[in-house]
């Protein structure tokens, strides 16, 4: 029996979701679209199977082929990454961030995170978090142009002393120098760890500087620019020991001590199923194609950002070097809340965001942020992001006319009919 003989309110959900996919622009920097292999392998019998515990290691019996299925994953991504210890266990972006701290600090140790409004993450240390209320947490901005501060990082961190230093980004549109990171993180002897959620594809593909050997631990999630499915990984070098013996919190202990915060730190048995997805996605990850695919991501995101600042839109740090762009909408008299709901009404998904020192509440802000992961997977190029562009700004200019809106949205599905999404999915 299919969903939609069984469950027809939940199919019709689901149908209409796939419609919204389809017909419209995903700009969101953070989504992307999976293929349809990966798609299998997360609706696959892997979601059956308690399989706590590692390869070779579990609690429970019956788990030889889920030891296949996590091994494949483990040894693709120390292959993509050029690591010696791969987590794929992790549920979530957040949940790897929460094993890190869990592995190499004690509640009430410092941290120090790129504050959320300037461009970080909220388990950076943000005080409503858990990070920020399990840790003393100190919180690094951005200069005025929106560029990583790194005096300001090396004066806080000699000041505060903190254990653990976090460096990574949601809303940040340029290259990290992770040595500039390192070397504040020595100052104070204090371990170093990249959160590349947004950036791992791009690393993959050489358009962005890897963290690997300069950091002590890395974490990414596994469906930005990875274009696979929501999950995560935690990436390191080293060999974790025999789980029964006890070892120090030190840097060469590091892969003992994330697999230990996973489980029995933080999460119970994985997801077979999303583990098996995963290394669907790792395996895409490793073909020539790949590279080409992150290189047009930010050939798009650049094409993008010049086509809106020759528009008169201007963007946090003048541009990108990377999938994303932070649009500050001071100059355009409208708010980054009223901008999205406008851009939603014609088709275009972006969302709201801060822009550095940011004059207006965080739930209406100045600005909005977008990118292209998800038009490059539809095979869109420099060109239709110029045509993009014209829709932002007269969707911007016209933000409350709902007739021009509408017109908008229709040529936007024109535009996205020529690039077929999930053609033969049904729910």
């Amino acid at each position: 029996m299919s969903i939609s003989t069984f469950d027809p309110d939940l199919s019709h959900a689901l149908n209409q979701e796939l419609k919204r996919e389809q017909s419209g622009l995903e700009m969101i920097p953070s989504e992307n679209f999976v293929s349809e292999e990966v798609l299998e392998a997360l609706g696959s019998i892997g979601t059956n199977k308690y399989s706590e515990g590692y390869p070779g290691a579990r609690y429970y019996s019956g788990c030889e082929w889920v030891d296949v299925i996590e091994n494949l994953a483990r040894d693709r991504a120390k292959q993509l990454f050029g690591v010696t210890h791969a987590n794929v266990q992790p549920a979530s972006g957040c949940a790897a961030n929460i094993a890190a701290m869990f592995a190499l600090l004690n509640p009430g140790d410092t941290l120090m995170g790129m504050n959320l409004f300037y461009g970080g993450h909220m388990t950076h240390g943000l005080p409503v978090n858990f990070s920020g209320r399990y840790y003393k947490s100190i919180q690094y901005t951005s200069t005025k142009e929106g560029y990583l501060d790194f005096e300001q990082m090396m004066s806080l961190a000699l000041e505060h002393k903190p254990k653990l230093i976090i460096v990574g980004a949601t809303a940040y549109p340029r290259l990290i120098d992770w040595q500039k990171a390192r070397e504040v993180a020595d100052a104070v002897g204090a371990f170093l760890m990249a959160d590349i959620a947004h950036i791992a594809g791009l690393i993959i593909s050489g358009d962005h500087p890897s963290p690997v050997g300069i950091v002590d631990v890395i974490t990414t999630t596994t469906h930005k620019t990875l274009r696979g499915p929501r999950g995560a990984m935690i990436l390191c070098n080293g060999n974790p020991s025999t789980p029964l013996k006890n070892v120090d919190v030190t840097k060469e202990n590091i892969p003992t001590l994330v697999d230990r915060a996973i489980i029995p730190g933080i999460q119970g048995g994985p997801h077979n199923h999303q583990t098996a997805a995963i290394a669907v996605a790792l395996k895409e990850a490793l073909q020539p194609d790949f590279k080409e695919y992150g290189h047009q991501i930010v050939k798009n995101a650049k094409a993008l950002a010049a086509e809106l600042m020759a528009r008169g839109f201007d963007l946090v740090t003048g541009g990108t070097d990377n999938h994303l762009m932070v649009v500050d909408l001071t100059n355009k008299n409208v708010s980054g809340k009223h901008a999205a709901v406008a851009l939603d009404r014609a088709g275009i998904t972006v969302n709201k965001n801060t822009v550095p020192f940011e004059p207006r509440s965080p739930f209406d802000p100045s600005g909005i942020r977008l990118g292209t992961p998800a038009l490059t997977t539809r095979g869109m190029k420099e060109e239709d992001m110029k045509q993009i562009a014209a829709w932002i700004d007269e969707v911007i200019t016209h933000h409350s006319d709902d007739q021009k809106l509408e017109s908008i949205k229709e040529q936007v599905k024109n535009m996205t009919d020529r690039f077929p999404l999930y053609q033969m999915l049904k729910y």
